[in-house]
């Protein structure tokens, strides 16, 4: 009608981004992925997004903040009718809102939800009195199961979807710490031998580390909690000084799932049985003798069980 050229051939992925409150990596990201991106082309061959191809992107936008995987929203979005016609919408969804994707009228959801509600609204007092109410009525591994783990995917699924939330789970994160921490260890622990416990080199996200150090001593374990980004020359050391049981080292991410420098692990004696958990390590070149556990009770039992040899 008039227009600029580039304009009339719709939108760029920067002036998209701002529309929707994503970043435009995310943007292209989506386009690589699920194949829902622009449509039309300037005439300097840009790529540019059409109405249509907006209004997709916001109904993909809408589903993941309701709790949807990225990909069943964008073909949900891409199948969507026409515009005009009514758009696809899941209930509940809004902005100020974490997509804790609890069953409705349960205690637990009514827990979650209001766990989640806290935290966006950065009330760490309400937070910690939730945390700590269920660390006292549940016990650790429930609690982290039940409550906390949604809380913090229903923030990672929000920030996958706009980039937001970071100082959420940040506070969050170091209100559950500082909870944690405060679960007693054992007046007469089972092991004679401590559990160490560390996160692989350079792997910051510790607190599923934490949660391990909790639930075990919980169960009556001792543990040594040596935290997060531990090198292995400080790891292959703690083991010569403490004589540990069991030595547990957790991977969040795969830039510190290398697993080659486990092998190179002191061989104590007795012997040290050594336990890896977390999404980070590459499967396919784990050292035979490793044992690995995919949930928090399973590590709870593995290395109990490694305690009441010790």
């Amino acid at each position: 009608m008039g227009g600029p050229p580039d304009q009339e051939a719709g939108l760029g992925v920067g002036a998209v981004a701002q529309r929707l409150g994503v970043a435009a990596s995310t943007l292209r990201t989506w386009d690589r992925r699920y194949g829902i991106g622009p449509s039309r082309r300037s005439s300097g061959s840009h790529r540019r997004y059409a109405p249509a191809d907006v209004a997709r992107l916001e109904i993909m936008q809408r589903l993941i903040l309701e709790g949807a995987p990225p990909g069943e929203a964008a073909r949900v979005a891409l199948e969507a009718p026409p515009a005009g016609s009514p758009a696809p919408r899941a209930h509940g969804a809004g902005g100020n809102r974490i997509p804790v994707g609890e069953q409705p009228g349960t205690a637990r959801s009514t827990e979650v939800r209001g766990l989640a509600r806290a935290a966006m609204a950065l009330d760490a007092p309400a937070m910690a009195r939730a945390v700590r109410s269920a660390l006292e009525r549940d016990g650790v591994v429930r609690a982290w199961d039940g409550l906390f783990v949604p809380v913090l995917d229903g923030i990672g699924r929000k920030h996958a979807a706009t980039g937001d939330c970071v100082d959420v789970e940040h506070l969050l994160s170091g209100v559950l710490l500082e909870c944690l921490a405060e679960v007693p260890p054992p007046a007469s622990p089972l092991n004679t031998r401590p559990v160490l416990l560390a996160c692989a080199p350079e792997e910051q996200h510790s607190l599923p580390v934490y949660a391990l150090a909790a639930a075990l001593s919980e169960a009556g374990v001792a543990v040594r909690l040596l935290g997060a980004r531990v090198p292995p020359r400080a790891l292959a050391s703690a083991i010569r000084r403490s004589g540990p049981c069991a030595v547990f080292v957790w991977s969040q991410i795969a830039e510190t799932g290398d697993p080659g420098w486990l092998d190179d692990l002191p061989r104590a004696r007795p012997a040290v049985r050594l336990v890896i958990g977390g999404p980070g390590w590459a499967g396919d070149r784990l050292p035979e003798a490793v044992r690995v556990v995919a949930s928090l009770p399973e590590a709870v039992a593995e290395l109990e069980s490694a305690s009441g040899s010790s």
